[in-house]
């Protein structure tokens, strides 16, 4: 027997509604062996450069092969594409609106298909507003049970998928400016900086008209001290040592971030 693929979900649901208990519900219908992983179902609402960051920033730790189903899709209804996508690091399913763009600036594209074989929907009419029940959870699943990738709809044109639009980062000899990408539960900012253009260290850094110290760890911050280091996920970020730095600067998605480089 064919060991079933391991799928992984994202989505902007929240849990305080049913919505992320029926995707489940859903993919169990199709086969109650398949394993389910929650990877966040609290993207901001509607917020794809968040989706599009926790995706990228989390693919890598799964098998190859694994299924991941993301659905955060303001355009659900519309004429977007509903969309899977095979790369080396397995497969991607769920609206065409730029989200995957992350994943596949680190791993390229093999394969797309447009999802026009409703057999493998939940049903044959599936509602205009909730997708993710009737079109991306069951295809996943079905993905995740063996079913071909070029089985699930129309190929597609991989450099035809939706580039989601984010700022240029601009670099010289003396610095790199940047913006912030994701803010995390704990109120770091994290730019879309990378940390290896910086040298993987953090000299000093400005956020807006504010100057902030570079560090190492979190804690080599005084205690309410707005720092800027390069994280765990390999982007600079601005910190503050048990404090939040969203509350501090009163986060806005445009400022600027300027990092000195060494």
């Amino acid at each position: 027997m064919t060991e079933h693929r391991l799928i992984t979900l994202l989505t902007d649901f929240g849990l305080s509604d049913i919505y992320v208990g029926v995707l489940k519900g859903t993919i169990s219908s199709i086969d109650r062996a398949l394993s389910v992983i929650d990877l966040t179902h609290e993207i901001p609402p509607q917020n794809l450069r968040a989706a599009r960051f926790c995706l990228m920033s989390a693919w890598e730790y799964f098998p190859a092969g694994t299924v991941h189903v993301a659905v955060v899709d303001p355009g659900v209804g519309s004429s977007r594409r509903a969309v899977a996508i095979e790369f080396a690091g397995g497969f991607l399913v769920g609206p065409d609106n730029g989200l995957f763009r992350g994943v596949l600036g680190q791993s390229r594209a093999i394969a797309a298909v447009e999802l026009t074989q409703p057999r493998y929907w939940r049903t044959f009419t599936p509602s205009t507003t909730f997708h993710g029940r009737d079109i991306f959870a069951p295809v996943g699943a079905h993905l995740a049970v063996g079913v071909s990738f070029s089985e699930l709809g129309t190929p597609i044109d991989p450099e035809s998928l939706v580039q989601l639009s984010l700022p240029e980062l601009t670099k010289n000899d003396e610095y790199v400016a940047g913006g912030v990408q994701y803010c995390d539960r704990f109120g770091n900012l994290v730019t879309d900086i990378p940390g290896d253009w910086v040298g993987g260290k953090v000299r000093s850094a400005k956020l807006g008209d504010r100057t902030i110290r570079g560090v190492c760890t979190y804690s080599e911050g005084q205690p309410g001290e707005l720092v800027a280091l390069v994280g765990s996920h390999g982007w600079v970020e601005i910190s503050v040592n048990g404090g939040s730095a969203r509350k501090v600067v009163s986060f806005d998605e445009e400022v600027e971030v300027v990092v000195a480089i060494e």
